[in-house]
């Protein structure tokens, strides 16, 4: 494919100074096919990997058509999460920035409502939002699509995964007949087919091919472990490997930041880099990294694309990514320049179908690691103390201390005792206490049990020790994921129910939506008259809640707490018998 400049590309002199101010100048394969004829007014449907530079390929022509003077909504831009959502705003501001009256908005769930009412009645000419909140707004009238010259459907495959298919169609229904339509996917199944027929007229496709994803030369091992013991685990697995020079992935901005924290007081040299830190923060952090000033980077992969760095030891996956491309971009930085590299993943419960997707896709064997034990990192602390006292006495640079010793060996001490006491106080000053996990118990670990789904479960009504209820409540998990019912999991009880109309897929489509998360982490799903309740992982139940309160669900507006639902066989019981746990675990 013919490389191209951007200056080949006919773009305004402002739109080319905004480039040139970003460090660009050769625009990439899916910019060079998309750009000419998204300015040329066509529809474009395009295809490339994560990654390739797709935002630059729809901003720069979304840029280039707004009019500055006119203070209407011309652009609307669609991404099926927040923190997507507020990548591309970032990458429009950048791409505006020489463009004077030219303004961008995010709109997602998480943020106040009247922070977006201020900012739409600001009149912006490009809005990027979530599909949940942008049906939100047109609803209540204020946000006004009747001048849209655009619409781009950002990662559209992922957001009808997500459940936003009638969100979607509804938005399209709402703009202009006359209006170009973007849309760029990794895949194209047919229900993304069925949107292009019915919305696109005679569309441009670009389809970039993505280039072979070959695994370097990295040694890659998987952990098995219990989502609340994540943390001490990887601390564990940071002094066993003596790592001096690491990355570690976080899944989103929240889990990032708490993560930083935790390894910071733990005494570990560690920053972080995630989307809501300024430009300048990430710069600073990123100049920090590469010069080793800090051991440790924990990241989403958001804020870690383009971080070019060398002699990376190893890549952690605290939590696994959705995408195995992903996964093989995130390993991929260690290991580079025919050096050797290592990558361990830390896996729970619900993510090991992820690590199957993963080991599929890569073809690569993953073998299983041990989480390690007190007794291995004693020995391990014990061995480095004895090989530094060996080479600070081989290399004869130190103090003698011969007046002390005289004092302790005349007040009684024999010289090995005072050896012992003192390599003792070393290795308790120098030792970071681990926490006692599962894997310190002396009995063997026990594997997981298959997950079920609530199909293989009995049900209440069928149950052979009494009559069948002639009444049930309507049940359902979030359409692809494998629900998980059981202690891990969270239920929220939602004053909305089956009178209202609610669906499975509104709760799904608004968790997902507000607070930012994957469909996945949604289990179970059960629908009364007045009230329903979701279950969702332990880690996001937190995130969701603050996210979807105060959120217009079928005309209500959503109120939501901890609660179990009445039916007390959602909840397996516990290994070795005894009754179901009564509510959601608090001890995380």
């Amino acid at each position: 494919m013919t490389q191209k400049l951007f200056s080949e590309l006919g773009l305004s002199p402002e739109v080319l100074k905004a480039v040139e101010r970003m460090g660009f100048e050769q625009a990439s394969p899916i910019q060079a096919e998309a750009i000419p004829p998204l300015l040329a007014g066509h529809d474009v449907i395009g295809q490339s990997q994560t990654g390739s530079g797709k935002t630059a390929a729809f901003g720069i022509p979304a840029v280039e058509l707004a009019d500055p003077a006119n203070r209407a909504v011309q652009i609307l831009m669609m991404c099926p999460t927040r923190e997507l959502a507020s990548q591309v705003a970032e990458e429009i501001a950048k791409l505006a920035f020489f463009k004077k009256g030219v303004r961008e908005l995010p709109i997602f769930g998480g943020q106040s409502y009247d922070h977006q009412f201020r900012g739409l009645k600001a009149g912006p000419q490009i809005v990027i939002g979530t599909p949940g909140r942008l049906i939100d707004h047109i609803k209540q009238g204020t946000l006004k699509l009747n001048e849209v010259k655009m619409v781009v459907l950002d990662e559209a495959d992922r957001m009808l995964d997500m459940g936003f298919r009638d969100d979607i169609e509804k938005i399209l229904e709402s703009v202009p007949d006359k209006r170009q339509v973007v849309l760029f996917s990794a895949t194209v199944p047919p229900p993304i087919r069925k949107i292009i027929e019915r919305f696109t007229n005679d569309p441009v496709t670009v389809k970039i091919e993505a280039t072979a994803l070959n695994v370097p030369a990295i040694e890659q091992f998987y952990v098995e472990v219990d989502y609340r013991s994540k943390t001490e685990v990887l601390c564990r697995l940071l002094d066993l490997h003596e790592v001096r020079y690491g990355l570690v992935f976080g899944f989103t901005k929240i889990q990032v930041d708490a993560l930083t924290e935790a390894l910071v007081a733990r005494g570990y040299s560690a920053d972080k880099l995630h989307g809501d830190m300024t430009q300048p923060m990430r710069e600073r952090t990123m100049k920090r990294f590469r010069e080793r000033k800090i051991e440790l980077l924990v990241a989403t992969d958001v804020a870690a694309r383009g971080l070019d760095v060398d002699d990376l030891e190893i890549v952690f996956n605290y939590e696994l990514p959705h995408d195995a491309e992903d996964y093989v971009h995130r390993i991929g930085r260690t290991g580079r320049a025919g050096k050797s590299g290592k990558a361990i993943s830390l896996v729970s419960g619900r993510e090991f179908g992820r690590l199957q997707q993963i080991i599929r896709f890569t073809k690569a064997k993953i073998p299983r690691l041990s989480v390690p034990r007190l007794e291995e990192l004693e020995e391990k602390h014990a061995s480095r103390l004895v090989e530094s006292l060996h080479n600070t006495i081989q290399s004869g640079e130190f103090k003698a201390q011969d007046k002390l010793l005289e004092d302790l060996i005349e007040a009684g001490h024999a010289p090995g005792e005072i050896v012992s006491a003192l390599m003792h106080l070393l290795a308790e000053e120098k030792l970071r206490a681990p926490e006692r996990i599962a894997e310190d118990d002396p009995r063997p670990p026990r594997r997981p049990q298959r997950e079920q789904s609530f199909d293989d479960r009995p049900q209440r009504g069928h149950r052979d020790d009494g009559p069948p209820q002639m009444t049930r409540p309507r049940e359902s998990s979030a359409r692809g994921a494998a629900p998980r019912i059981d202690e891990t999991g969270v239920w929220i009880k939602f004053n909305i129910g089956d009178n209202a109309g609610i669906t499975p897929g509104d709760f799904v489509g608004c968790i997902a939506n507000e607070a930012g998360v994957p469909r996945t982490v949604i289990g179970g799903i059960q629908i009364l008259a007045t009230v329903s309740f979701v279950q969702v992982a332990a880690e996001c139940a937190e995130q969701i809640l603050d996210s979807v309160q105060g959120v217009r669900l079928r005309g209500r507006r959503v109120q939501a707490m901890p609660g179990l639902p009445p039916r007390r066989d959602f909840r397996p019981s516990r290994e070795g018998g005894g009754p179901p746990r009564r509510g959601p675990r608090n001890d995380r």
